[in-house]
């Protein structure tokens, strides 16, 4: 079974962000990390992992990003398609997710650090899980070991601190609900209230006080949305440090330098 991946790369209405105003693009998701655009990186990434089959781009402005080499050479070959972006995220995933085989697996075009294997393992191990619907984590010892600047706050559990990795699964159409999710924006560590909006009180209070490991805060969301959640545990930390700002802009470079990677 093969995924179709949704890579979010939109921008908030009216507003210019700042690594963008610093780069002299009209979009974040252009702005080069190395000498590379951040969704090229990402787009190379997801294509070249063979458990993923079609790709879709959710933008706002798609013109710029279609002119990029990875991505002009898949639009040709027909395995990638642009898809408008929404006025929010979740709105975004409907359009992206629309006409799309499931499953699908929903990333974004900040997200650096992850690499082919590391999409691939996500995919194996939410099919292993028999997830309908899935996020991926890296814990809080591996994410500073990767870099002690790359995330600063993290979810506490009863089993362990982790981080989100921006990447997530819906296992069918019917599950697609689960998006609902972040129709105030996610960020949960940043704004615990929205976590009462998304999943109840109940699970705010579970998650505030750190009761129950992840599986079974995980576990009494499932019943609250009647199909089955899963957290998915990555291999490593990197895949839990995005492109959100000027520090996690110079973490990801610094860390695609300790790879290997040459810039440009």
């Amino acid at each position: 079974m093969k995924a179709t991946a949704l890579i979010m790369a939109g921008k908030r209405s009216g507003v210019l962000d700042p690594l963008a105003a610093n780069a002299g693009v009209a979009q974040k998701c252009v702005v080069p990390v190395l000498g590379v655009p951040m969704v090229e990186r990402v787009v190379r990434e997801v294509a070249g992992c063979d458990r993923i089959a079609k790709i879709h781009i959710v933008a706002h402005e798609p013109e710029e990003i279609e002119q990029l080499p990875t991505v002009a050479a898949l639009i040709k070959e027909g395995r990638l398609e642009m898809r408008p972006g929404a006025f929010n995220l979740v709105d975004s995933v409907f359009a992206g997710a629309e006409g799309a085989e499931f499953p699908l697996m929903i990333t974004t075009a900040d997200n650096c650090l992850v690499t082919s294997e590391g999409y691939a393992e996500f995919i194996d191990k939410a099919l292993a899980a028999e997830a309908m619907a899935a996020a991926a984590l890296a814990r809080k010892q591996d994410v500073q070991a990767a870099d002690p600047e790359g995330q600063k706050k993290f979810y506490e559990f009863r089993d362990g601190g982790y981080s989100n990795c921006n990447t997530y699964w819906i296992g069918s159409r019917e599950a697609l609900g689960a998006a609902e999710i972040m129709r105030n924006g996610g960020q949960f560590v940043k704004f615990p209230k929205r976590i009462a909006q998304a999943f109840g009180v109940m699970n705010l209070i579970r998650f505030y006080f750190g009761w129950g490991t992840k599986e079974k805060i995980f576990e009494q969301v499932s019943k609250r949305f009647g199909f089955k959640m899963c957290p998915i545990v990555m291999s490593k930390g990197d895949y839990a440090i995005d492109v959100d700002n000027q520090r996690t802009f110079d973490v990801t470079e610094r860390m695609l330098k300790k790879r290997g990677e040459m810039a440009g």
